[in-house]
């Protein structure tokens, strides 16, 4: 053979070598995990900017997945938000407008649409959807959400002893230690046993993790096997609107010492469960969702806990992260002011699952999910410009708003609040975060207020609310 043959032929060879790809992407229909606590609000993570919290884990989420900043809590309670959460609907669509009520089980919830979709749907923890209070409260099985595996409890604000009961047994079972340590060890041994058993041919799974920290009583684990700062009350530097008055910033310190040492043991469990998604080699194919059911206002502005609307109690973190980043999804931040009612219609849609008529929250997975993926649905359908946030009782606790209210807040940063016959709080939160400038009753800022007030009509009306709005008109 000449050499120009022998050189013709290696360049063939070469090229035919160069595009052929190694085939590493997971071709699986997806999984999806929720991963949330309960009154971990969106500031206290370190990759926002808290000097006082370090959240290594869920900051290489925020780094390897979507980002949505700017989402809310649009019932700042428990039980208003998880109904939202399981059934893509509003609190006052689906009757859970108040810490406590109870879910019907006739309204369906997400766990079903998966079930119908074939997949496994599994539940741990805190549920607080059955009318109770009380830790001792049997939550029955047709009352469970309609999903598969449940193991949880109904309330419980004791980390140190959690009992929880459920698919495993009836009768209530302590937890052998810190209760979101102890929940996420039940949950990887479940996966696990799930996963081995058919090993490449499992059951694509939906699973919830819902811990109750970093929830009041503000008590961390006792002497962590895990690296962790232990922060000193004196240490904590207040946010500018912690008011400088003795009194609060004593109760303060000390609260959110405990309350960031709960969230450095949240972000160590998730890291736990992401080291046991890989060593059964099922990480490149499961979405993690990451967020909280509301947030705490721990001094700020003189109050605690939720249920009011300032930015400490509506905005909570929600990032969703897929190991291997932009090779497996797409990243990087998405301003969309994605509420409750829109957790579970994208959930559905990182799947590519139709999602069913009764949810009334909006899709946003394709601001996720890679345009090369089998569950790709086409782009992004624009969402809503504000989200509706309410408070639809009349809520009696100390130290927070003993007002019902409703607002919205816009994705260019304006939040509008009225309590009944009564406009309260307009406030651009993207200048004043720390919503020190109250422009409500400002002659200057009448026509912003005018565009939130209508937005606050129009979703008030759309959902079907009832609300006695202000008259807003100048003379």
């Amino acid at each position: 053979m000449e050499l120009f043959d022998l050189a013709f032929e290696y360049q063939i060879c070469k090229r035919e070598f160069m595009t052929q790809k190694f085939n590493i992407r997971s071709k699986r229909q997806p999984n999806v995990i929720w991963v949330f606590g309960d009154q971990h609000r969106a500031q206290a993570v370190s990759y926002r900017g808290d000097p006082n919290v370090y959240t290594p884990n869920i900051d290489n989420l925020a780094r390897s997945g979507i980002r949505f900043d700017n989402a809310v809590s649009g019932a700042p309670w428990c039980t208003p938000f998880r109904g939202a959460l399981l059934t893509g609907t509003y609190p006052h669509q689906n009757g859970t407008i108040q810490t406590p009520s109870s879910l019907s089980p006739k309204v369906p919830t997400i766990a079903a649409t998966f079930n119908k979709a074939g997949y496994h749907t599994a539940y741990f923890g805190k549920w607080h959807l059955d009318g109770s209070n009380s830790r001792e409260h049997f939550v029955p099985k047709e009352r469970r959400g309609q999903f598969q595996y449940w193991m949880g409890y109904e309330n419980n604000n004791n980390q140190h002893e959690c009992y929880v009961h459920g698919s495993q047994s009836d009768s209530p079972i302590r937890l052998s230690g810190y209760e979101t340590d102890t929940l996420t060890e039940m949950m990887i041994d479940h996966l696990k046993r799930h996963v081995e058993s058919k090993q490449d041919d499992y059951q694509p799974f939906f699973s919830v993790l819902s811990v109750q920290p970093p929830h009041d009583p503000y008590v961390p684990p006792n002497n962590p096997e895990y690296g962790t700062r232990r922060i000193h009350p004196a240490e904590i530097q207040f946010r500018p609107n912690v008011p400088d008055v003795d009194w609060v910033k004593d109760r303060a310190s000390n609260n959110l010492a405990g309350y960031y040492g709960m969230i450095e043991n949240l972000d160590y469990n998730l890291g736990r469960l992401q080291k046991a998604l890989k060593e059964v080699s099922i990480d490149r194919e499961t979405y993690l969702v990451f967020f909280s059911d509301h947030g705490d206002m721990l001094g700020c502005h003189a109050q605690w806990g939720k249920s009011s609307p300032w930015e400490e109690s509506i905005r909570i973190p929600f990032i969703v992260s897929k190991i291997g980043g932009r090779d497996n999804m797409k990243t990087g931040y998405c301003p969309a002011v994605i509420n409750h009612v829109d957790i579970a219609p994208t959930t559905l849609g990182l799947c590519g699952l139709s999602v069913p008529e009764n949810m009334v929250g909006h899709n946003y997975a394709s601001y996720c999910v890679r345009t090369d993926a089998p569950e790709y649905s086409g782009p992004p359908e624009s969402g809503p410009e504000s989200a509706y946030l309410q408070q639809i009782p009349r809520k009696m606790h100390q130290h927070s708003v003993n007002r019902s209210w409703r607002g919205v807040v816009t994705q260019d940063g304006w939040k509008y609040i009225c309590t009944p016959n009564n406009d309260w709080l307009l406030f651009n939160v993207k200048d004043d975060p720390y919503e020190q400038a109250n422009f409500v009753y400002d002659r200057y800022f009448q026509s912003e207020k005018e565009r939130c007030h209508n937005l606050l009509k129009h979703w008030i009306d759309s959902t079907g609310d009832r609300f006695s709005l202000p008259d807003i008109s100048l003379p």
